[in-house]
This record gives C-alpha cells, sequence and structure tokens, in this order.
C-alpha cells in the first residue's frame, strides 16, 4: 500500500466518531513501535515530522523508514508535517513526498495568516497534498514552538468560516486547552477543554475535520519511572485521556501525541541502565523502549481515539 492523504481517513473518522493519532518520530524504534501497534490494533495513522526531526535525522532517512513501515505493515500511512512556519519548508516536504502539510501562520495576523495558508494549499492542492491551518495559539514549548501562557489564545469561533473559505484548508487545528510540551498545569490546577468552544465551531463548519495539538497526558507512571532512576522531572498534568476521549467522539478527527512517546522511551531507557548499569550494547535498551512506545500507542488507539479495528 502507498503513503496516503489524510482525506478518506478524516471522513471516516468524523463518520464513525474516533479521531485518527498522529505521532511524531524520529529514529527507527520510535517508528517501528508506533506502527506495530497501529497493525495490531488495525487503526490508520498518521506519522508526523517536526522541523526538528527533519534536522536531526534527515529528510530522506526518514522518509525511507517510513516507507518499509509501510511495506512491513500494509498499513494505510500519512506522512505529515507538523508545524510548518514558512511556505519554503511545506515547499520542501511536498516536493519530498510528505502527503499532509501543516502550516502555522498563528503568530501572524488574522490577514497574513490567511494570506500565507492559502499559498501552501493552492501548491500542495496541485500536487494532491492535503493542508491543514492553524487559528489560535497553544501555549508550551516543544521543538521549535514556543508559545508563554501571556500569548496563548483560545480559537475565536467567528474567525472559522472566513479563515477555511478563503484559505481552502483540509482541517484546522484549533486551540480549546491543549498545550505543547509535558509542562501543562501545575498541581492543583484543573486541566479542561473548552469544550462550548468546539461545539460552536462544529456548527459553523459541519463535517469539517478539527485537529487538536499538544494532546498528550504526561502519564504519571513516566513520570515517576524517570524520577525514581535518576531524573529529575516537575510533577505535571496533562490531559485527561476521558477529555480526548470525548473530543475525538465529535468534530475532532486528528490528536497529536508527541511528549507521551518521549516520556515513554526516556522512562524505559533510565530504568533499563539503572538495572543494567555495565551494558552499552544500543540493541539492548532500544528494545525495550520500542515496546514501551508500542505499549503506550496501543493503549492511545483503544482508549482515547477509539480507532481500533476501523481498517
Amino acid at each position: 500500500m502507498p503513503i496516503v492523504t489524510s482525506k478518506e481517513m478524516f471522513k471516516k473518522a468524523y463518520e464513525g466518531g474516533y479521531a485518527i493519532g498522529a505521532f511524531n518520530v524520529n529514529n527507527m524504534e520510535i517508528i517501528q513501535g508506533i506502527t506495530e501497534a497501529a497493525m495490531e490494533e488495525k487503526s490508520p495513522l498518521i506519522l508526523q515530522v517536526s522541523a526538528g526531526a527533519r534536522k536531526y535525522a534527515k529528510h530522506v532517512y526518514l522518509m525511507k523508514l517510513i516507507e518499509a513501515a509501510v511495506a512491513d505493515t500494509d498499513l494505510p500511512i500519512c506522512v505529515h508535517l507538523d508545524h510548518g512556519d514558512s511556505f519554503e519548508i511545506c515547499k520542501s516536504c511536498i516536493d519530498g513526498g510528505f502527503t499532509s502539510v501543516m502550516i502555522d501562520g498563528s503568530k501572524h495576523s488574522f490577514k497574513d495568516n490567511i494570506e500565507l495558508t492559502r499559498r501552501v494549499v493552492e501548491y500542495a492542492h496541485e500536487r494532491g497534498v492535503v493542508v491543514e491551518g492553524e487559528l489560535g495559539k497553544l501555549a508550551g514549548i516543544e521543538d521549535a514552538v514556543n508559545v508563554s501562557d501571556e500569548d496563548a489564545q483560545f480559537t475565536d469561533p467567528s474567525e472559522v468560516q472566513e479563515f477555511v473559505e478563503k484559505t481552502g484548508v483540509d482541517s484546522l487545528a484549533i486551540a480549546i486547552g491543549t498545550s505543547h510540551g509535558a509542562y501543562k498545569f501545575k498541581p492543583g490546577q484543573t486541566p479542561r477543554l473548552r469544550f462550548d468552544i468546539l461545539e460552536k465551531i462544529t456548527q459553523l463548519l459541519p463535517n469539517f475535520p478539527i485537529v487538536l495539538h499538544g494532546a498528550s497526558s504526561v502519564i504519571p507512571e513516566f513520570v515517576e519511572q524517570i524520577n525514581a532512576n535518576g531524573g529529575k522531572m516537575p510533577d505535571a498534568i496533562g490531559i485527561p485521556e476521558d477529555m480526548l476521549r470525548q473530543a475525538a467522539k465529535s468534530a475532532v478527527c486528528k490528536i497529536n501525541i508527541d511528549s507521551d512517546l518521549r516520556l515513554a522511551m526516556t522512562a524505559s531507557i533510565r530504568k533499563y541502565f539503572n538495572e543494567h548499569p555495565d551494558h552499552f550494547d544500543p540493541r539492548q535498551y532500544l528494545t525495550p523502549a520500542r515496546a514501551a512506545i508500542k505499549g503506550l500507542v496501543a493503549n492511545k488507539i483503544r482508549n482515547v481515539l477509539g480507532s481500533s479495528n476501523t481498517l
């Protein structure tokens, strides 16, 4: 099966009341863990690549690894650029075989965001590639994304219809209370998603795919495991998984997960070295790390996204 776009995936997800997991990838073990879980769960999949991942692993290596995953699993996999911040990086990814790109113009004015997004859409659609835009600003830090709490903004529902009509985007990332990175809420704070905003947007954009970024749950057992094995991560509270499942049952067709993958992998490797301090073979510590990724993704597919057995 060739690499696919997310268009048909989103149509089925919207109608079926589930979301597609968009998991960030950086190396072979992460790709293997994600795709093995999706294959066993019989779930469609989006593998997304940030600018930082392209710089770290190189575009060509990541594409070949994803092509190998498609050949190995026969899954419908969409390859997506996460948080492209310029026309040039979107063009490079489109020309390099990506089937989906995100142009994040949220740092610009509403007018400039429309102009930039429309330019990417025109180039992408001519080549059969789909485009995700963004309205609103999520707080948090992750790769090149760095937005303070003071600069964060919920998506204004009154802008969404004009934005979609003028840009021609295929999906829209919104800000309703999620945030980038592992430090979303401090102990004592109550995480909540603005389902009232989501409902208004859904009414204005019927049958239109909505995307949630920054949707990791910062699973406590991983934080505890890291700290038990020499780490110094502060207590943090992520987005409760039941809230994400509720979102996935509505118009949210794509949920991005990155920090939980990093935490699962780091927790596994720290635990391994604590138990085997003299080992130095990467295969020994990356094997359980890959298994940790696989277990995490399988749980997300079953209990958060609801996309098991949808192929």
